[in-house]
């Protein structure tokens, strides 16, 4: 592939490099000119462009793209169309993605026009998970580097329904309601897996009643977490298991919190000792484990003590809370923050809130679209000068917050709005006002995907190219991470990170749209 500039007489068939604006006309980049295109810019007094010129060996980015994922597709991953070189991996089903690290490296060291970004290896992820994505880095590749992806590259491994026996055990002071929490933390658990709670059994925390106790269980997969944690291999329930018959695998794991526990094999059913902290609703490595047995996944004192790196669990956005919650989270319990803080300064003198849309100015037509929905309560977060927004605003039953750092960025708005939520706001969205194409019906959309019982605790619009947009829904576990944040920076590196509790809502191409500059209220108003 060649690139550079070329004389206009030369360009036919290269494909736009940057994107060009000549009075009404615009040829945005990534534009194929043909012979009526060139002729155009030639008659706009256009005499060079920076073109990408593909060579008979070459492929175009959107073909590569799409040819590379295709070896991946299969009946639990689905591969999304090609747009701007890039090529979504999407999980079908929820289950654990395994992912061979040396073939990725080995693909992206095979040409720098070619990536392959993926999860980590053993994540677990939900339905409509974003996996992996392709990227061709220029215009074009070579033909010969795009047959460098084996098909065992990324490999997802749904949850298989299934039934796990319960064995709890108590002392005689253990008190009822500690053994409740424990059974209905592990029957979450095992909800969001797909599995089912088959027999419970409450013995005393003797190894002789565990051992009587396993061999009446009859299930693939048999629990046990006792009145006291597991301190040896020689305690109660292992020594348990061995009088039963089985096979004690290992005892303790490098993953906090979850140290205590311990994995075994009855007539060729898996046991897991619990660790005590499965009582409480944080990720633990109790999670780990399940999750890879429950998606058939083999599972070895190797692959345990493998789990070491990564495997400090507590205080991060990220974890796995199950909870007894209702499915779908009230929308009373729900906020929206605005974000109108920002100086507009790509607009030049005119600032872009202020400026009308359909006969009033979009900052109070944004607002009245959030108030339209099921949202609890609208925040507009502007900035310390906002006296021409304030009256816009009048009417309107918005709660004003104030950034007073508003100029240090958009992380500065964030911080604000985040601060003037209720302490029993079970979530929040975040809005941008610049966002005309923006519907209620776009709120109300991710408010229905909400559903922290499931582990969707952010939920981000995709529109049909698959991109990702705005506004976006975030559980209240993240309220401190979002205003921890910093600087310019908005919220997208938290989602990136947040991978299988990201829910993906499809929606139309307007959760794209943001205006921010002239050009962008051109082209607006004349695709209306």
């Amino acid at each position: 592939m060649k690139f550079g500039s070329v004389a206009i007489a030369k360009a036919e068939g290269c494909i736009l490099a940057h994107a060009m604006r000549l009075g009404e006309r615009r040829f945005p980049k990534g534009t194929v000119l043909d012979c009526d295109k060139v002729l155009q810019l030639a008659e706009l007094g256009v005499s060079q462009v920076v073109v990408a010129c593909l060579g008979p060996d070459d492929l175009d980015e959107n073909t590569a793209a799409a040819l590379l994922a295709q070896r991946l597709d299969s009946d639990a991953i689905e591969v999304t169309k090609p747009f701007a070189g890039r090529v979504n991996l999407v999980a079908r089903q929820a289950g654990v993605i395994r992912v061979d690290a040396d073939q990725v490296n080995a693909l992206n060291a095979v040409d720098q026009a070619i990536t392959l970004a993926t999860l980590p290896d053993y994540a677990r992820v939900a339905e409509g998970a974003l996996l992996g994505t392709f990227k061709i880095i220029p215009y074009g590749v070579e033909k010969k580097h795009v047959n460098s992806v084996s098909s065992g590259i990324i490999q997802l491994h749904p949850f298989c329904a299934g039934v796990a026996d319960l064995i709890l055990t108590k002392t005689p002071s253990f008190r009822q309601s500690l053994l409740d929490k424990g059974r209905d933390a592990i029957v979450a658990r095992l909800n969001t897996l797909g599995w089912q709670l088959g027999k419970l059994q409450i013995v005393a925390h003797e190894d002789g009643a565990i051992q009587t106790a396993l061999l009446q269980t009859t299930a693939e997969m048999v629990l046990i977490l006792g009145a006291s944690a597991t301190s040896d291999r020689l305690d109660v329930a292992p020594a348990g298991l061995l009088a039963a018959g089985g096979h004690l695998e290992r005892f303790g794991m490098p993953v906090d919190p979850g140290n205590l526990l311990f994995l075994g094999d009855l007539n060729g059913r898996s046991v897991v000792g619990l660790p005590g902290c499965v009582r409480a609703p944080a990720l633990n490595g109790a999670d780990w484990v399940l999750a890879r047995l429950a998606a058939g996944l083999p599972l070895s004192s190797d692959d345990i003590a493998g789990m070491g790196v990564g495997g400090l669990l507590k205080e991060i956005p990220q974890r796995r809370q199950p909870r007894r919650a209702t499915r779908h989270a009230k929308a009373d319990k729900i906020a929206l923050i605005l974000l109108a803080a920002g100086k507009s300064s790509r607009m030049g003198a005119r600032h872009k809130l202020l400026r009308e849309v359909d006969g009033e100015p979009l900052l109070r037509r944004s607002a009245k679209v959030a108030l339209a929905s099921k949202a609890s309560a609208v925040h507009v977060v502007l900035p310390p000068d906002s006296a021409k927004q304030h009256d816009i605003l009048a009417g309107l039953d918005v709660q004003r917050v104030i950034a007073q750092d508003a100029g240090t960025g958009l992380a500065a708005s964030l911080r604000a709005g985040i601060g003037a939520l209720p302490s029993d706001c079970a979530a929040v969205i975040v809005a941008l006002a610049d966002m005309p194409d923006v519907t209620p019906a776009h709120i109300n959309a991710l408010i229905t995907a909400f559903d922290p019982a499931n582990e969707q605790y952010i939920c981000a619009p995709f529109a049909p190219n698959g991109k990702r947009g705005n506004p976006v829904l975030f559980d209240r576990r993240y309220f401190e991470a979002l205003a921890g944040l910093q600087g310019d920076r908005g919220a997208k590196q938290l989602i990136d990170q947040a991978g299988e509790f990201v829910a993906s809502v499809p929606l139309d191409a307007g959760v794209l749209i943001d205006l921010d500059t002239p050009e962008a209220w051109d082209d607006w108003e004349k695709s209306r």
